[in-house]
Parts: structure tokens; sequence; C-alpha cells
């Protein structure tokens, strides 16, 4: 393990929180990865050292969940994810639940540094390249023999903004596989399903939070997160699809959703496909005011009670690819 002697006596803010499975042995990186005791971050592998197998197996043996970088090589940490993610998952001399580890930690923590920086005009570049380069490799992953049975064994069904996120993007990449044809397409309702609950974080917390019932000014302004939303994705470009999967993802086919009330005909297929896995993902995740579904529970809540509000060919669609994946 790391040497006290090397402690980084800084601020606690200097660094940043990744998972282990967010290094990739054989790959070098041009940053240093630190453990944190007590209040010291104690140094583990040097900037450009080669992070092993070995050093994945000490800190499994010491039970280490959590390694730290330096928040000035944030930069250099990203872009070493965007070049080796794709590698990793498509790499089948990887054991597939390790591969299915990496996918569900790099997309979690992919949202949950975009909620936290609330999509900054600066850097807006780079951040788009790397959320379409996540897209781009986990698309791929998501699709292939056996991924989405094993991921799903994985996803958390504490529901919080970040893995709700990332779930809701699981089941989307599941369903475009069906629907679309050009890679293009899949990678633009991919990035608006990471996007698309993006504005709750200009919902006060304890309304989001809120175990009882929400009182009707509180629903008003939960209602106002799709077009929040939008608005904080002006900065970064994304194209119309994805820009619909964010604005429309809680409209109904019946025309009883928000924010414009629109009907079948008229809500974009990515709003439509993202709306299902939306509350497919609420329904089987516990929330303050409902415990967890089963997923044959959420299935037949969907198509008994809320028949009118999807669009009867993604709902099929859905529920054939979680029984494939012999998931429903």
């Amino acid at each position: 393990m790391a040497d006290e002697v090397e402690a980084e006596k800084e601020r606690e803010d200097s660094f940043f929180a990744i998972s282990p499975f967010m290094i990739f042995p054989e790959a070098y990186g041009n940053f240093s990865v630190y453990l944190k005791k007590g209040r010291h971050f104690l140094l583990y592998t040097h900037k450009g050292e080669q992070f092993t197998e070995r050093h994945k197996e000490t800190l499994y043996e010491h039970g280490v969940d959590e390694l730290y970088i330096h928040t000035s090589q944030k930069l250099d940490y990203d872009e070493y994810v965007q070049q080796n993610l794709g590698g990793v998952l498509s790499n089948e001399s990887i054991p597939l639940p390790v591969r299915s580890k990496v996918f569900y930690h790099s997309s979690t923590s992919a949202i949950k540094e975009i909620v936290r920086s609330r999509l900054p005009t600066t850097a807006s570049a780079q951040l788009l390249g790397r959320l379409t380069g996540i897209v781009e490799a986990s698309l791929r992953f998501i699709c292939s023999k056996d991924a989405l049975k094993t991921v799903a064994s994985l996803m958390s069904h504490d529901y919080d903004t970040y893995t709700h996120s990332s779930n809701v993007f699981i089941y989307t990449a599941a369903i475009v596989e069906t629907y679309y044809k050009r890679e293009s397409e899949k990678i633009q309702c991919g990035l608006g399903a990471l996007l698309h609950d993006i504005g709750k974080v200009h919902i006060p917390k304890k309304i989001l939070n809120k175990a009882g019932k929400l009182n009707a000014t509180e629903w008003e302004i939960i209602k106002t997160h799709p077009v929040k939303g939008v608005g904080m994705c002006a900065h970064i470009a994304l194209e119309q699809s994805a820009i619909n999967a964010v604005l429309f993802h809680h409209e109904k086919c019946d025309g009883k959703g928000y924010p414009a009330g629109l009907t079948k005909p008229y809500i974009p297929l990515p709003a439509k496909i993202v709306s299902v896995a939306d509350v497919y993902d609420a329904l089987t995740s516990k929330r303050p005011y409902a415990e967890a579904m089963t997923p044959f529970k959420a299935l037949s809540v969907m198509r008994e009670e809320m028949e009118s509000a999807f669009d009867p060919d993604v709902f099929k669609r859905f529920v054939l690819v979680l029984s494939g994946a012999g998931i429903a």
C-alpha cells in the first residue's frame, strides 16, 4: 500500500474520488493516483506509472473502494477514460462482469460530474466530446451478448439523479438498437437519455426528496425541469433528437403530459423511448414516497394503468428487450 511519508497535505476539495474500476490495467495515465487515510492523501501510483492487475488486487485485499485524483490533473484523467473505455468494453478477454462494472461506473460518474458542473459554458466542447465517447463505447457494449443482463444485476435501485439517469441511458440504449441503423442517431438518443433529468439541479431538494404527495405549487415547479434542462444543454452542441429527449420525455401519447401536452403523432421517437425507460426505472427503484416494484409488477402497472401514456410499439419492444435479457 501507499507510504504515509508521501501524504499530500492539501484540502479535500483539491481531489476528486473515482472508483478503482475506472483505472484500467496496462494503460498508462498522465496523472497520479492517491488513497485517502484520515485527512491525508497518500500517493499510490505516480503520473505515467502503469497501473497493473497487482495494484488492483492490493486495493481489493485492503477493501479500498475509492481512489483520488488531484483536480489539477482532471483533464488528463478525462482524456484517459475517453481513450481507454472503448477498448476495455470491447476486450472479450476481460470477464463480462468486470467490463460491466467499468461501464456502469463510467456512465454514473459522467452524469454525476455533469450534474455537479451544471454544464458550464467553459469547456463545453470537451465535455460533449467526453460524453459522446462514453455513449458511443457504451452503446456497442450494452447491445453485445449477455451485457444487458449482467449490467442489470449491478444497477442501483435506490433512486437518485445520478443512478437514475445512468439506468435510463442503459434501457434507452437497448431500445434504440431495435429502431435506428445509423450510429449517429443512436448516439444522440443516448446523450438525450443521459441528460434527460439535468434540469432537476434547479429544483429544490426538499421538493425532489419529499416523502409525501406534492401539492399543486410543488408539482408545477417539478414540471419545469425539462425546459430548464434544455436551457442548460444550450451550452453544448446537441442535435435535435437529443434535445427532444430532454424536453419531451414527460409527454404522454394521450396528451396528458408536459411541458407541451403533445399527443402521440407529435412526440418525437427519442422522447417516446426515454419516457418508457424513465418510468420503468422509477417504478423499479426505491423512492422517498414509494418502495421499488419488481420488473414484472412495474411492467404490469405500465401496461394496465398507464397504457395510454406510452407508444405501444416502443413499450412492446422494451418488454421484448427485457425478456431477451432475462430481466422480466
